[in-house]
């Protein structure tokens, strides 16, 4: 039995509001075990016999059978999620500022957006390459007006990137 970490992209943040209550029941009746939810905002840690792509496909159809919207999640183990946190390139705890992580599941789009690093203002906001994740460092009151907030929230890439703030992911991993 493996412990997974499924991060859902796009609930209780604009229109799909899911109780954590009732995620944590779909996904027990689906054949997943001892799922916890943290947070209000996606974050799942469930056990599975399957292997990633098995998890990904099941939580997706699940959700979507479930919700009626079209679901998109991230499946990390903990020790990949772990070194995601602990690559942070810059100072999570800089005063004033957000430490994110942007995972993607095509690694183009990642490609395209790490293109951005050049038209950043690095008083604003900064990019750097991690494994399959993007780590991104934005002013407080900046992050959806930044040009990188503008890039990450268009169409295009809704249904292939997910982030989170890196204190999150401590969260998760705790």
């Amino acid at each position: 039995m493996n412990e997974w970490v499924v991060l859902l992209r796009g609930i209780n943040v604009g229109g799909i509001n899911i109780k954590m209550a009732d995620l944590r029941a779909a996904l027990t009746s689906a054949g997943f075990t001892d799922v916890r939810t943290v947070l209000a905002t996606g974050n799942v840690l469930l056990n599975s016999s399957l292997a990633a792509a098995e998890v990904k496909a099941k939580v997706e159809n699940t959700l979507t059978r479930a919700f009626g919207y079209q679901a998109w999640v991230v499946v990390l183990n903990r020790p990949t999620l772990r070194a995601i946190v602990d690559s942070y390139p810059f100072d999570a705890e800089r005063e004033g500022w957000h430490p994110y992580v942007v995972f993607g599941s095509d690694d183009s789009h990642l490609t395209e957006l790490s293109a951005l690093a050049d038209e950043l203002d690095p008083n604003l906001e900064r990019i750097d390459e991690g494994n399959h994740v993007l780590y991104w460092e934005v002013r407080k009151g900046s992050t959806t007006d930044s040009t990188f907030g503008k890039a990450t929230a268009k169409a295009k890439y809704k249904a292939t990137t997910t982030t989170r703030n890196l204190r999150t992911l401590v969260k998760i991993l705790a």
